[in-house]
């Protein structure tokens, strides 16, 4: 991959991460004047998070010229988004993603602005070309049969595009949660930050998985009588814990994937109705105080009323209820009738060059995860270099482009 001359920024004025003497910082987007220019890269990857920079990382070792695309002012940024006291679910040694592991004890479960931090310094590792600042606005095909990427400013060329905005664009709640008594305090997971936010009183949380119960049990260690709605998800049995998290790690990236019959049937659950519990039990939320109920079915007199017919009294609810998808932007013929991509492990057959990476449980329960991001964007990769000219081909099959370590390279995706 050919870098930016140091000082100076690649390709024009973009709003794109520059190099000097003193490392790497940030290029502010709004000092950038605005272009016509149409750019032209072998690919493009739209998305910054963990999943676009694993594949950004795998694009570099191959020499294939491309650039990562990325909403936020900074990288991190929707992890330090999250709730203040979130950790992730496994510890540092399964946190790394390719080429760096997890600085720090690999024993211990990283904070979510370590892990942002992470993120920054790893782009800065491997000098990824990173532009901040961008709104993709579509993607299409021109007459040519190259890809559009389509931006306020300017639009972008590619022979390939891997999509890595994974799939959390709006929050989701339920319809009648407009008709909750408007002096009940209403927060989505993705703004609540810790309990200060919350009035006095009870507080419902709904929705069962990670994030709902671990927001219950913090609630509840507030001093708030609190309630956790919802049908369990399941959990992982803490036996799968044991020789250091090896049985969990080896279990969720090569028993649980699209490949084996177990794996597909717990993908379609997963996807239906949440992940597992990841180092954490129902045990634990009731031994916190919380008090587990049915799912919330409506609200009558502006109160949350459960399936067993109970109204309860609560000053607040926090919606952990997920997120919904937004896809409307890529003006391709590659959704289904609910919205998202039909793809083979990534791979859009409908749509040569066209992939997604950072899908939940795109190949493996590891999918979902920080640390089994880079084997999907691995493949993806791979899949993807097959396909370029020619020159991409070569840079691909090149023996001084093979993976620092051979354990991480995978087969070409040939589908599920």
């Amino acid at each position: 991959m050919n870098q930016p001359q140091q000082g100076v920024t690649e390709r024009g004025d973009t709003p794109e991460v520059r190099w000097n003497d003193s490392g790497f910082h940030y290029e502010p987007a709004t000092e950038l004047a605005p272009s016509t220019d149409v750019e032209r890269f072998s690919v493009v990857v739209i998305g910054g998070g963990q999943a676009g920079l694993a594949a950004g990382y795998h694009l570099a070792q191959r020499g294939i010229d491309f650039v990562i695309l990325e909403k936020g002012a900074r990288l991190g940024e929707s992890w330090r988004r999250r709730w203040d006291s979130l950790r992730l679910f496994t510890p540092a040694r399964y946190d790394g993603l390719p080429g760096w592991p997890f600085p720090g004890d690999e024993r211990t479960y990283p904070t979510k602005d370590q892990m942002a931090d992470y993120l920054e310094k790893y782009a800065e590792r491997f000098r990824l070309p990173v532009r901040l600042g961008i709104d993709v606005l579509g993607l299409t095909r021109n007459e040519r049969g190259l890809f559009v990427v389509e931006c306020a400013d300017r639009n972008i060329e590619s022979d390939q595009v891997i999509v890595a905005t994974g799939a959390h664009a709006t929050q989701r709640t339920p319809s009648f949660a407009a008709d909750l008594d408007p002096q009940i305090i209403q927060l989505h997971a993705g703004e609540y930050r810790n309990p200060s936010q919350l009035q006095e009183g009870g507080v419902l949380v709904v929705g069962a998985g990670n994030s709902g119960s671990e927001i219950a049990i913090e609630s509840a260690q507030a001093g708030h009588r609190t309630w956790l709605a919802g049908r369990s998800t399941g959990q992982v049995s803490p036996a799968a814990y044991s020789l250091d998290g090896r049985l969990f790690w080896f279990v969720a990236n090569h028993v649980l994937t699209v490949r084996t019959p177990l794996g597909r049937k717990a993908r379609k659950l997963m996807l239906s109705h949440g992940g597992l519990l990841i180092n954490l039990t129902r045990e634990d939320v009731t031994r916190a105080g919380v008090e587990l109920t049915p799912r919330v079915a409506s609200v009558v007199g502006g109160r949350p009323k459960l399936d067993d017919g109970r109204c309860l009294d609560v000053a607040n609810v926090v919606w952990c209820t997920g997120f919904g998808h937004d896809f409307s932007w890529i003006r391709l013929p590659v959704l289904d009738a609910d919205g998202m991509p039909r793809h083979e492990r990534g791979v859009l057959p409908s749509e040569p060059g066209l992939y997604f990476v950072g899908l939940p449980f795109l190949t493996r329960f590891a999918s979902a995860l920080v640390g089994g991001v880079g084997r999907d964007a691995g493949e993806i990769v791979e899949h993807a270099a097959r396909a370029l000219s020619p020159v991409g081909r070569l840079a691909a099959e090149s023996p001084r482009f093979e993976h620092q370590n051979n354990r991480d390279r995978l087969p070409q995706i040939s589908g599920t």
